[in-house]
């Protein structure tokens, strides 16, 4: 289905009017579409990273990763739980509405709706009081020192569009390909670019706002966007000059763009890790031969998985000696990070077949895995590595990769985490530890809102416990020996099984500047074209 997003012709004031002079286009191309323009739907670094250069927060990141004010010009926390953010004014949405307080109290109320997958987000509010049309005040539940960091990716939508559209709630993973929700297959922002035309897995198309509220660093007037899955065919395309970037680029082909002309890669690691989770909380496996148990309850079948997976030899021979193997959740660029807990599972297979026969399973079980295929770098790949790995200890993996649109859409909270073993990578929007604690190492909990992304409902009441208090506290020293005990209980509980940090791996045009982050954001504000 073709899908144009149509704006008022008064409001919709292009960066391709008279006064503009040398209009670039600036075409690209990632492994996947998003799945849905729902800036609540899903907290998916692509999809948050493409729509946040339609839709804006209070703050936002600039080209070195450091917070800055977006849609909020200040804040101050006035006491431990209270801050008072002065709004931009001035500001229109694409459609020619006005930014203001109750766009802001809107969207908050919006993220923590059944369909939202910023639940997360959402919860660390308490309350927001609105005082005067550009000031709000904003209750947390507890102190909550890097509140600006995570409002980032706090999308604001017009109260007023939604209101007239029928969007005044999230769009979940699963409904988004539903064509009845308006929110998901349109968008209107404050950002630098309006999406102006979108065919679902086919292509993108943005103009340049040219009401934006700031002056930005970028020529382009247009952007063209096309999802292509196979990474052969992605470099052929940049090699041949039909894209200008692309992305990621498989790492077999990273000589290839070295010694071609007029192309170059850019690489370096990622701030985000790769890894597995597992069904620990039903009593009988949804995908398992198994009936009447659940063997991933066990802590020796966990450890036994862990022992069976081979880090080096994915990374030598899947990843091209480009990741680097992980102990933790989190990767070094992350506040929190101590490389002492870094260090990974060993791998024993012997071990492993000796925990299966310890648990009860010395012929090993059969055992169901959902993993993406155009999500990360080599994700399909990385599976069927691990399918064979396991193969080797006893483990049947019958495993099932799909689009992410799909993977999502199955495995997602609001369709009740439809999963028994799952592959995940994991970049806080905040760079802060405090976002994994919370999403994905805290007890699943719907009042919370805790756990959004604890897919597995892996639970310790010890590190809730911590999660809660390293929100609120201010002594570093104090904060990172807790992060340091609640990473050292989710080893000894194997409640994770870390994989690797994945590496960034862009291809790009010679004669194109823009920013490479250590999310994998491509924020558009940065890339210019030159001549």
């Amino acid at each position: 289905m073709k899908i144009k997003i149509m704006l008022a012709a008064s409001a919709c004031a292009l960066a391709l009017s008279a006064g503009t002079v040398n209009a670039e286009t600036f075409k690209w191309s990632f492994q996947g579409d998003v799945q849905s323009l729902d800036p609540h739907g899903l907290n998916e670094t692509f999809t948050l990273g493409y729509l946040g250069n339609v839709y804006e927060g209070l703050t936002h990141y600039n080209r070195n990763m450091e917070i800055e004010p977006g849609l909020a010009v200040s804040w101050e926390n006035t006491d431990p739980t209270t801050w008072i953010f002065k709004l931009r004014e001035g500001v229109k949405f694409h459609d020619g509405g006005d930014f203001n307080a109750d766009d802001v109290i809107f969207s908050w109320k919006r993220t923590l709706t059944p369909g939202s997958d910023m639940k997360g987000y959402g919860a660390r509010i308490k309350d927001i009081k609105k005082i005067d049309d550009f000031t709000i005040e904003v209750k947390t539940p507890a102190p909550n020192p890097i509140l600006p960091r995570e409002l980032s990716a706090y999308y604001m939508m017009d109260k007023e569009w939604s209101e007239k559209h029928g969007a005044t709630e999230a769009t979940s993973p699963k409904a988004a390909d539903s064509t009845a929700t308006y929110s998901a297959q349109n968008a209107n922002g404050t950002g630098p670019f309006i999406l102006v035309e979108r065919q679902p897995d086919v292509r993108s198309t943005f103009k340049r706002f040219d009401g934006y509220w700031k002056e930005i660093p970028t020529n382009v007037t247009e952007v063209n966007f096309t999802p292509i899955s196979q990474g052969a065919t992605q470099v052929a395309a940049l090699l041949s000059g039909e894209l200008d970037l692309v992305y990621p680029v498989p790492v077999q082909d990273w000589k290839r763009l070295e010694d071609a002309e007029g192309v170059r890669p850019l690489t370096g690691p990622e701030a985000r890790t790769i890894f597995l989770g597992m069904d620990q909380w039903r009593d009988e496996l949804l995908y398992s031969n198994i009936k009447g148990k659940n063997p991933l309850k066990d802590k020796r079948v966990r450890a036994a998985l862990a022992h069976a997976i081979d880090l080096n030899a994915i990374d030598k021979k899947i990843m091209r000696d480009a990741a680097i193997p992980a102990g933790l959740l989190i990767a070094p660029q992350i506040n929190g990070f101590n490389a002492d807990l870094n260090t990974p599972f060993s791998y024993d297979p012997e071990k492993s077949k000796q925990l299966l026969s310890e648990a009860g399973y010395p012929d090993g079980f059969e055992l169901g895995m959902d993993c993406p295929n155009d999500r990360y770098v080599n994700d399909e790949k990385i599976c069927q590595a691990v399918v064979g790995l396991l193969a080797r200890v006893g483990i049947k993996v019958d495993l099932n990769a799909q689009p992410k649109s799909k993977y999502f859409a199955k495995v997602s909270p609001q369709n009740g985490n439809d999963t028994s073993f799952y592959l995940l990578g994991w970049t806080p929007s905040s760079m802060d530890v405090h976002n994994v604690l919370f999403n994905l190492m805290s007890s699943y909990n719907t009042e919370k809102n805790t756990g959004q992304f604890n897919y597995g409902h892996y639970s310790n009441p010890r590190i809730d416990e911590i999660a809660g208090m390293v929100e609120k506290e201010t002594d570093q020293a104090k904060r990172q020996k807790m992060v340091d005990e609640a990473f050292s209980l989710l080893k000894e509980d194997v409640g994770y099984l870390p994989l690797h940090q994945q590496p960034l791996t862009w291809g790009v045009r010679d004669g194109i500047e823009l920013s490479q982050r250590a999310d994998n954001v491509l924020d558009l504000r940065y890339v210019v074209i030159g001549k």
